[in-house]
């Protein structure tokens, strides 16, 4: 007779749930073409990158510490994205960027990986409790919803409802705290080296890196093989290492 060791299993959501179904670039310019804008989708692509490694560096995590709001950040972005490719027209870009701010929750923009859902069905017949950790702002409860998957988790907690982003550990913390868990019967998975395996290490957590690709970088390298899941078919094998058996059952 087996029992879990393991109470909470938190988990990433982008690229380790699911994934974007069209590039940014390509949401985009549909998006634009439809109210007379021509910029091409790899451009966009490309200005989106530089906007938002611009933003982030600039107000981090939504910038909520300089009084910024989620939606405000994002319809920057997107406006700043259009700036750098020549589109200066704010009537314009303005109301486009509100309704790409609220486009993207829905379900038509994401793709479940195929392995998710039978991997998370899994884990609720084992009685473990589950729950989101990650760097995403408000929207998440709302795109989990309607991908559903939302009834998997007993809470979502994004990086803009914790106030701190990963890797920084407060926000492992601060889950362990809302599941009222010890960090040594708690574990992660997500695909980001830094922000999800170190970090929730760090946390005291196991943790575990998720690689569909197969192909790891020299960081990844560092992780031992027990630790990657190549696929989450490979979850119910991570569940029988975090069992221990009960010296004495009782029926």
């Amino acid at each position: 007779r087996y029992t879990m060791r393991l109470k909470l299993l938190t988990w990433d959501v982008k690229d380790t749930l699911l994934c974007v179904r069209r590039s940014v670039g390509e949401q985009y310019y549909a998006e634009a073409r439809s109210r007379g804008i021509q910029v091409r989708p790899e451009s966009l692509n490309k200005s989106f990158l530089m906007a938002y490694k611009m933003q982030n560096k600039n107000f981090p995590n939504y910038g909520l510490t300089k009084g910024l709001s989620s939606k405000q950040w994002w319809v920057d972005t997107v406006k700043q994205t259009f700036h750098l490719c020549g589109v200066n027209e704010d009537k314009i870009l303005t109301p486009m960027a509100e309704k790409l701010y609220d486009d993207f929750c829905s379900a038509k923009n994401w793709e479940v990986f195929s392995d998710v859902r039978e991997a998370l069905s899994h884990c609720d017949a084992l009685g473990i409790r589950l729950a989101v950790i990650s760097n995403f702002d408000q929207r998440l409860e709302r795109i989990l919803a309607h991908c559903s998957l939302r009834h998997h988790f007993e809470f979502v907690l994004t990086s803009e409802g914790a106030g701190v982003a990963k890797p920084d550990v407060s926000i492992f913390q601060k889950a362990l705290a809302m599941a009222k868990v010890e960090p040594g019967y708690a574990a992660h998975i997500g695909d980001d080296y830094l922000n999800d395996y170190k970090a929730a290490r760090a946390a005291g957590m196991e943790s575990y890196l998720v690689k569909r690709t197969g192909q790891l970088d020299s960081l990844q390298e560092e992780v031992p093989e027990e630790h990657i899941l190549y696929s989450l078919e490979q979850v119910s094998n991570i569940l029988n290492s975090l069992a221990f058996a009960i010296s004495n059952p009782v029926d």
